[in-house]
């Protein structure tokens, strides 16, 4: 589990087809304590560390991942969000994120209202847009967010200045992918409401 509090930024250093997956290396972070099997939020994607060499810490990329994110289009030189696990003793300070990604989004616009922060549009993935909950909970490539004026598949976030400076969400544009994971008390919900 994790929070969506993206401890840090990280480039992407290689990509190595394996079979229908593939392997990416991405250097490790200042003072970015991971170890091999530890969970890491990846750009929203929960993967495991498989190696921890040097600098680097590589991940696997199954066909699910490759398929249901767009990490598939990762290159050498491109950036990713990270977050390790939370532990039951840590404050929660975004929300629940399992690293389940639930589909993809494409940035719709981007907009800045002028107080340093800025707003993105989001277009969901056919079917996603059940979970879009004004003020409610969604990560956006690992980041937590607030759901802001939901409108059919199409929604808003608001950036602070912190959030621009330390994810990857800072230097999107429109047309840009991002990995998006409903809030998981409301899939929960959905799920039980069908069985009765």
């Amino acid at each position: 589990m994790f929070t969506g509090l993206v401890e840090a930024r990280a480039a992407v250093r290689n990509v190595l087809e394996r079979g229908t997956g593939r392997r990416v290396a991405i250097r490790r972070p200042a003072g970015f304590e991971a170890r091999l099997g530890d969970s890491v939020c990846v750009s929203g994607a929960c993967l495991t560390v498989v190696d921890a060499p040097g600098e680097d810490l590589e991940f696997d990329l199954s066909a699910e991942t490759l398929a249901r994110t767009w990490l598939g289009s990762l290159e050498p030189g491109g950036e990713v969000n990270l977050e390790r696990a939370m532990r039951l003793s840590d404050r929660l300070d975004g929300h629940l994120v399992t690293g389940h990604v639930d589909g993809r989004g494409r940035i719709a616009a981007v907009g800045d209202p002028g107080d340093g922060g800025r707003t993105i549009s989001i277009e969901v993935d056919p079917g996603l847009e059940r979970y879009l909950v004004d003020k409610g909970s969604i990560a956006v490539d690992g980041v937590s967010l607030t759901v802001v004026s939901p409108r059919g598949r199409t929604f808003d976030v608001a950036l602070i200045p912190v959030t621009l400076e330390k994810t990857t969400l800072g230097r999107t544009i429109p047309g840009r992918a991002v990995n998006l994971e409903a809030d998981a008390i409301g899939k929960w919900i959905e799920r039980l409401m069908r069985k009765s």
